[in-house]
């Protein structure tokens, strides 16, 4: 059944390029409209060096951005759980953040920032973009831990930090990780968008080989950049649903047990 899972959609695909690849030769379909799988890894090959060095720099930006949307975020949860105050005074804010389109605010940060400093500028935007989610996830996390556990912490007089690291954080684990999947995703993404309103070759990621590629006809050299761009964001999730998978294993195998037990 695992073969199965990795298999079927192996072939499925090698069956979309095959068609893909034979509708375009029995069409004689130019290349500047539509490529063929062989002439975009033609493309890929051809304009290695250039391409796999703009991944490098969009993988940087959207680690780096993940990062900065993961410390912020669940700082600002574990804040926004212990004081009610600063949670009301500021939820309205990060809300606000969250719903305003990126690309709308991505020219003015850009400025703020400074032409000669666009790297920070889209770390800036694509952190934007990726921390609502983990900010979210972690307070539904926090909040979910069990009121019977809150109450045998305050039995045995468990300070605050005690009672965040052993109980609230460790409850709030499978939260944060799903919030990391989706932010993972939105981080790369804000760095692609961030990287089109630069508009610029001070931008040297993915998305300006894109637009590059575009402007000069070169389609085939823009689908080389959409397939990295792709793998990228596979690689992304994939990687975190494996971090998931070590964190959470035996989490989902002690409470299948206490199931068990408890009939």
């Amino acid at each position: 059944m695992k073969i199965a899972r990795i298999l079927v959609p192996f072939l499925f695909g090698v069956g979309v390029l095959a068609l893909w690849e034979m509708l375009v030769r029995i069409n004689n379909v130019p290349i500047f409209v539509l490529p063929g799988p062989w002439h975009i890894g033609s493309a890929f090959f051809t304009h290695a060096a250039s391409l796999m060095s703009a991944f490098w720099f969009t993988l940087q930006v959207t680690l780096i951005a993940f990062a900065s949307a993961a410390i912020s975020g669940i700082g600002l949860a574990i804040l926004f759980t212990r004081s009610r105050w600063i949670e009301m005074t500021l939820w309205p804010y990060m809300v606000t953040l969250q719903v305003t389109p990126i690309i709308a605010i991505a020219p003015l940060i850009l400025i703020w920032v400074g032409f000669d400093n666009t790297r920070t500028a889209l770390v800036i935007i694509a952190t934007i973009v990726a921390f609502f989610p983990i900010l979210s996830n972690t307070i539904l996390g926090i909040r979910s831990a069990d009121p019977n556990l809150r109450n045998l912490f305050r039995l045995y007089k468990a300070n605050w930090w005690q009672t965040l690291w052993r109980l609230e954080l460790a409850s709030a684990l499978p939260f944060i990780i799903s919030g990391a999947k989706i932010a993972g995703g939105l981080a790369l993404i804000g760095a692609v968008v961030a990287e089109f309103a630069a508009g610029s070759g001070t931008a040297t990621g993915l998305a300006w080989r894109i637009i590059e590629a575009g402007n000069r006809l070169q389609i085939d050299k823009m689908f080389a950049a959409l397939l990295l761009l792709s793998l990228l964001g596979m690689g992304i999730f994939y990687t975190f649903s494996f971090i998931g998978w070590l964190c959470l294993r035996h989490w989902h195998s002690s409470e299948l047990n206490q199931d068990i037990s408890h009939k």
